[in-house]
């Protein structure tokens, strides 16, 4: 029986997109048609690069009837506008993190894909790689008997140093909490389940940020959003949580991310990334043990995410990287900074199942060329 191949589209050509135009060609479900973004002449640039057929403007991309998913890698504060505009046009919507910049966004692009029976799914989809996977398997299997508690640090000091276009993250839908909050949360989520209730604080430390990288070093950045935040979670399964996410450290010698359960202890790997490494400390042993990685998607997998919201719609079944998933995350941060600035714990109404475990087989892309889950 032949796979169905669904035509993508990317809009937004940026510091992000390579990667996706890069494994979008390795999914037998998917097909790379188009790109596009505001700058119509870097849209043709990135198609002649990544020999994608058709570098268009937004508006001829979502005409297109050969894009049936789209991809959208805007900025975050453009992520709803082009999540909606895509669905009013009849596609399948793959977002970069968050879904929007509050939860009224993401409401509104939710009900609207029900209301047009069509899907939405979105980044992070670095949970679906081997090494988290692994940690779910080893979490299913009882291996640190019952989860009790979870610890999320991502420590730094912003992007302005580094990043070619800086400012967004020191504006409203940016922060280190709506950049790097989602994977550390989503990765808890999956395996621990939904959030049920929460406490946050947050804080500005450096009100003007200074550009250091080209081609804007020089310039400053007044800060509107928090930038650091530390946050409390009670998840579904009773395990309780810890997250701090901070552009304001210079240097921090904390681990990423660690589940503790009444057997054990857990370290998980980078939640940024798909591979490991994953250790399990257990009183027997009274020391870390690595464990090998069980699952494909070991290296830079982004876009295995699109290639399983193809295969839900096609099986009629739950997108791992859902739309209620992304909503969910989102739900958890904008309640983070509302706890701050209400001094209260918040109850979540937007409970979701963790999403169904990938299939249980290592390999990599070059072993196993147009892979799909």
């Amino acid at each position: 029986m032949l796979m169905a191949r669904y035509g993508v589209g990317v809009i937004g050509c940026g510091n992000i997109s390579g990667i996706y135009f890069q494994n979008c060609k390795r999914f037998s479900n998917l097909e790379l048609v188009a790109c596009a973004d505001l700058d119509l002449e870097r849209a043709k640039s990135k198609a002649a690069e990544y020999q994608i057929p058709k570098g268009l403007s937004v508006e001829d991309l979502l005409n297109d009837p050969d894009v049936q998913i789209v991809i959208n890698l805007t900025i975050p504060k453009a992520h709803a506008a082009i999540n909606d505009a895509a669905l009013n046009h009849g596609k399948h919507v793959y977002t970069e993190k968050p879904l929007g910049i509050n939860r009224a966004e993401g409401k509104q692009t939710m009900d609207l894909a029900k209301s047009k029976g069509l899907l939405v799914g979105g980044a992070p989809d670095t949970f679906l790689g081997a090494g988290l996977q692994t940690c779910r398997k080893l979490i299913d299997e009882g291996a640190i008997g019952r989860p009790v508690s979870a610890t999320a640090f991502m420590m730094g000091h912003g992007p302005e140093n580094w990043h070619p276009s800086p400012e967004f993250f020191y504006k409203i839908g940016g922060g280190p909490m709506l950049d790097m909050g989602p994977y550390y949360i989503t990765a808890l989520v999956s395996l621990l389940g939904g959030v049920k209730r929460l406490a946050g604080m947050t804080s500005i430390s450096i009100a003007e940020r200074m550009i250091g990288s080209e081609p804007l070093k020089g310039q400053s950045i007044l800060v509107d959003t928090p930038t650091h935040l530390t946050g409390l979670m009670e998840f579904a399964g009773g395990a309780v949580g810890t997250i701090i996410t901070s552009f304001d450290t210079w240097r921090a010698n904390v681990p990423l991310l660690e589940i503790h359960g009444t057997e054990g202890s857990l370290s998980l790997p980078d939640p940024n990334s798909f591979g490991g490494p994953v250790k399990v400390f257990s009183p027997k042993a009274n020391e870390w043990e690595d464990v090998p990685l069980a699952f494909g998607y070991e290296e830079n997998s982004r876009g295995v995410g699109v290639a399983d919201l193809a295969s839900a719609f096609e099986h009629k079944r739950t997108a791992r990287a859902s739309g209620d998933l992304c909503y969910h995350v989102l739900d958890v941060m904008q309640s983070f900074q509302e706890s701050s600035e209400g001094n209260k714990f918040i109850a979540l109404t937007s409970g979701v199942e963790r999403p169904a475990a990938m299939p249980e087989e290592s390999f990599t892309f070059a072993e196993k060329e147009k892979a799909v889950v």
